[in-house]
């Protein structure tokens, strides 16, 4: 959903009657997002792909990092630069393109990057790949702002998902600690572990209420940056604090595979650091929301 938000809300009429359908209908998969690069990092604006157009075509080089699910699609949303950045206006000179992996004849290489969680994502190689343009969203140069649109959904859905993952712990620490008999009483009677599974629900549930005012606020068509931003901080704070709880509970059976606490409790850590890391969220709260001076 949040990577079609882009194509969705900037997308031309032709573009929206050419891709909508066959992505609706389930035949064409629209899953990777190719944003991310090594040295640009969480400074998006620094990216290096290069999109130089030549007639109705451009041509594209570069490398991204972190595209997930580039095997399982056949479009990919693509950021790129296409001119300089004018003084003082970083974010301009970016554009945003829809690329269709079927036709990219080995131009695009993907490397399979392992990672300690069930997270299918890629290094990226790109070269020479030509992209239509009309394949392009909105205006040259204007990419960076409708990524924006896609980067709050993605902000508010990542919210959602961790707001059932700390359910999830907390359900099971619940479920354990009154099955659980130890020292002829079940451990969920003792307050040591009640309080911190008790603490958990209370900072998923609150989490949750962000959550569905950013996603209310993206539905009325309303701006819903600052809200998108805290209710993801909130919801991965709070599902790794549940997912603590409920390793403690486990104790060391909470590290034994048959349980799944351990599988869980490593892919929940990712959403504090990506997509984006909770202290660039503060700092975007603190600068646009607070009116603080830009600490970065």
């Amino acid at each position: 959903m949040y990577i079609m938000g882009a194509l969705l809300r900037h997308g031309s009429p032709a573009q929206k009657r050419r891709w909508l359908p066959p992505i609706a209908s389930g035949g064409l998969r629209l899953q990777a997002f190719g944003v991310t690069e090594s040295a640009a990092g969480s400074d998006t604006t620094q990216i290096r792909t290069e999109a130089v157009r030549h007639g109705d075509v451009y041509v594209v080089n570069g490398e991204k990092r972190w595209t997930s699910r580039l095997q399982n699609s056949d479009l990919m949303l693509l950021l790129a630069r296409t001119s300089a950045s004018p003084p003082g206006e970083k974010t301009r000179g970016l554009s945003l393109f829809l690329v269709d992996l079927r036709e990219a004849k080995g131009a695009v290489r993907a490397e399979p990057i392992r990672v300690m969680m069930n997270n299918h994502t890629n290094a990226v190689t790109i070269r020479d790949l030509r992209v239509p343009a009309e394949n392009r969203i909105g205006e040259e140069g204007r990419g960076f702002r409708y990524l924006l649109d896609g980067l709050n959904t993605e902000r508010i859905l990542i919210a959602a998902e961790c707001i059932g993952d700390g359910r999830w712990f907390i359900e099971h620490a619940s479920d354990y600690s009154k099955e659980r008999v130890v020292f002829d009483r079940p451990i969920g009677q003792n307050q040591g572990v009640q309080f911190p599974i008790a603490r958990a629900h209370i900072a998923v549930e609150s989490a949750d209420l962000m959550r569905r005012q950013a996603s209310a606020r993206f539905d009325a068509g309303l701006s819903c940056g600052a809200e998108a931003n805290m209710a993801k901080l909130l919801a991965s704070e709070a599902s790794w604090q549940a997912a603590n709880a409920c390793l403690d509970t486990f104790g060391g059976n909470g590290f034994a595979a048959d349980y799944d606490v351990e599988r869980k409790f490593r892919e929940t850590r990712l959403y504090t650091v990506a997509p984006v890391a909770n202290n660039l969220i503060l700092c975007y709260v603190a600068e646009h929301v607070l009116g603080l001076p830009r600490s970065y």
